[in-house]
């Protein structure tokens, strides 16, 4: 039923208003005044009518609600002490109660106003979904039912604003566990003098003492460098809201004979069930936080991670303890194992093949059991390094994963070199039939990441996993590489510093230095590089079409590019050309990969593409990263990278991402 004309109390009075003017006009003109007459009676009688019409209308409707309401009597509904409204289809308000008329429109006759003025603008069609919609009103807080009938809508508003109120209470002083670690203790006491590393730690502690105690938090100092922080939940949304502030502040301090910020990582456990689980997320979210490169608050909530911060360039960390430690655990379990494979991620580059031959040939020259690389040679990136590596003699290093699930059986150990996610290894069914697994990785930690390795060798502050694997190797036997081998690992630190400009430290540069002194020649390496004629082509075009965006650099693939079988390598190569147009700080090439729009990152520092990677589903590091979009367009892809791109800028980098425990292409 469409909805009626209303029947009150002024459109009668407007009528009689109407017949005066009528008899008025008599004494002017007498065919002005029976035109004006005859329009006064008519209008009169349709208002009449009307106002019957809609009487019967409002009966009809209300009793119909009655009827629907278990079959109460409507005279019933009037002694409900909760508030109570019958609507037409559009919303209009047709009955309501007497206890509808005292608490939400205050004594005031409201037959005919919208029912959106008392449900704070939340539509119908809402709530007929929710079981129960929150709503705020004359200043209380009401639950909001609503049911269907045949000529309209039944609401019912139930007060609740006490037990809200009790609820929110509850929640405000939930305590929330927050474990702090100053990531740069180990390089204060070895860099800078005493004097100074007092200094340093004196001016952190007293920052970190001040913001909680603007959080109203216990504060308490658990060792050099580490503090735990006791908050309630309200303060914590407060840190959010000012996206932890506190890191900022500990960055902006400055020590005299140390040129690197200072930075701490915050773990924090919410919503736990009890202090003692809200510490042990706490420790997990701190793990988290230092394996992205530190300088970031991590909140986790059962299975879901929040991230804030990560602006701050990674500190390389000089000591190789953690080499040697992980060398000597990883020669026991060598030692333990039947069979041994070695596999990198989908799609494999020079770093994860060459990490994986390097790792392949410590073992197999130093232990006897039978070891392969698992591979799919089709899809590899590094197709011209496997093909002379094959065509020299090494064809029997290389398996494919049909071959290896075969074989697997309870002493198999499988080494996952330069990925720790376990969706994303080349092989995912070979990952779940192996047992003993060990990781062995330098991209920043992932929140899917593998969480079954007996041994986790993951470092992000190395340049690639070919530099672990060539310190592991100085541990393990450091005579057993050959020159085609030293030359892959070589090779495979090349790719991932850009010829030794990025992510490059003084281990880099040792590691390197042992490699060539195995024989690894650099013009050797260098052919590895080599493109053909479309690719180069192909990278070409990319870079000349690309525009300029914020100070970004965006370039998208076409069908003829599409076609190229090495377009996500050719993409990569793009983004890395594009850092040398002068004031473009970050590149993103989109393309297309089977039937997925895929976006590849690259920066030199001043932007982490990692965050806005993250934004869409992806990772990778500060300065390299990448994701895959899925099935849609390239002109969605690129709205939505764009879009990415704005949230970043938007929080200044001190950004907030969001990760559940997903696949992470």
């Amino acid at each position: 039923m469409k909805k009626p004309i209303y029947f009150l109390p002024h459109t009668l009075l407007f009528s009689a208003v109407m017949i005066l003017l009528a008899i008025t006009a008599r004494r002017y003109d007498r065919h002005v005044f029976i035109f004006d007459l005859c329009l006064a009676v008519v209008a009169a009688i349709i208002i009449i009518l009307s106002g019957f019409n809609y009487h019967k209308y409002v009966s009809k409707v209300v009793k119909d609600a009655a009827r629907g309401i278990k079959g109460i009597d409507h005279t019933y509904l009037e002694k409900f002490t909760v508030p109570v409204t019958v609507t037409g289809k559009e919303g209009d308000l047709l009955w309501y109660n007497a206890s509808f008329k005292r608490k939400l429109s205050r004594g005031r006759e409201c037959a005919g106003d919208n029912i959106d003025i008392y449900t704070g603008g939340i539509d119908m069609e809402t709530l007929l979904l929710n079981s129960g919609t929150d709503a705020a009103l004359e200043g209380r807080r009401y639950t909001i039912l609503a049911t269907e009938i045949s000529y309209g809508y039944v609401l019912f508003f139930i007060d609740d604003t006490d037990y809200k109120t009790a609820a929110d209470l509850y929640n405000d002083i939930r305590p929330v566990v927050a474990s702090v670690n100053l990531d740069n203790r180990d390089e204060f006491e070895r860099h800078i003098t005493d004097d100074n590393v007092n200094q340093a730690m004196i001016k952190t502690e007293s920052l970190i003492k001040k913001w909680a105690t603007s959080m109203d938090a216990v504060y308490v100092r658990s060792g050099t460098g580490r503090y735990k922080i006791i908050m309630d939940e309200k303060h914590l949304k407060l840190a959010i809201d000012t996206k932890f502030r506190l890191l900022e502040d500990i960055r902006s301090i400055k020590i005299s004979d140390y040129s690197n910020e200072t930075t701490i990582s915050m773990g924090i456990g919410r919503g736990a069930a009890s202090l003692l689980q809200s510490e042990q997320w706490s420790l997990a979210a701190l793990d988290m936080a230092l394996g992205r490169g530190g300088d970031q608050a991590a909140i986790k909530t059962g299975d879901d991670y929040e991230f804030f911060g990560g602006v701050a360039q990674g500190v390389e960390k000089h000591e190789k303890v953690q080499a040697r430690v992980i060398a000597k655990a990883l020669m026991d379990k060598l030692t333990q194992a039947d069979n041994i494979y070695i596999m990198g991620h989908q799609s494999s580059d020079l770093d994860a093949v060459g990490s994986a031959v390097g790792m392949w040939s410590v073992i197999s020259k130093t232990f006897p059991n039978k070891t392969n690389i698992v591979i799919n040679i089709e899809t590899s990136l590094a197709r011209i390094f496997l093909d002379n590596f094959i065509e020299n003699g090494y064809d029997y290093v290389f398996i494919t994963p049909e071959q290896a699930r075969s074989k697997v059986n309870e002493k198999t150990l499988l080494i996952i070199v330069d990925t720790h996610s376990p969706s994303f290894v080349d092989d995912p069914e070979l990952y779940k039939l192996c047992r003993n697994v060990v990781v062995i990785d330098h991209h920043r930690m992932m929140v899917n990441h593998i969480d079954n390795a007996s041994i986790f060798f993951h470092d992000p502050f190395a340049s690639s996993a070919s530099e672990m694997v060539t310190e592991l190797v100085q541990y393990i036997n450091a005579d057993a590489l050959a020159r085609p081998e030293a030359e892959a690992l070589l090779a495979g630190i090349m790719l991932d510093t850009k010829n030794f400009v990025l992510r490059t430290g003084v281990r880099t540069f040792e590691a390197a230095a042992f490699l060539k002194r195995k024989g690894a020649d650099t013009v050797e390496v260098k052919r590895l590089f080599s493109d053909s004629l479309n690719t180069y082509k192909t990278k070409s075009r990319l870079v000349s079409e690309a525009e300029i965006y914020n100070n970004s650099a965006i370039a998208c693939t076409d069908d003829t590019m599409n076609e190229d079988k090495d377009i996500r390598m050719t993409a990569a190569q793009a983004a890395d050309e594009l850092l040398t147009i002068q004031d473009v700080q970050a590149s993103y090439v989109i393309y297309k990969s089977l039937e997925n729009m895929c976006v590849s990152a690259r920066s030199l520092g001043d932007v982490n593409v990692q965050l806005v990677m993250e934004k869409l589903g992806g990772g990778g590091h500060q300065t390299m990263a990448g994701a895959n979009l899925g099935k849609i367009s390239k002109n969605e892809a690129r709205e939505k990278l764009v879009d990415a791109i704005n949230k970043v800028a938007g929080e200044g980098f001190d950004t907030a991402s969001t990760i559940k425990r997903r696949n992470i292409q």
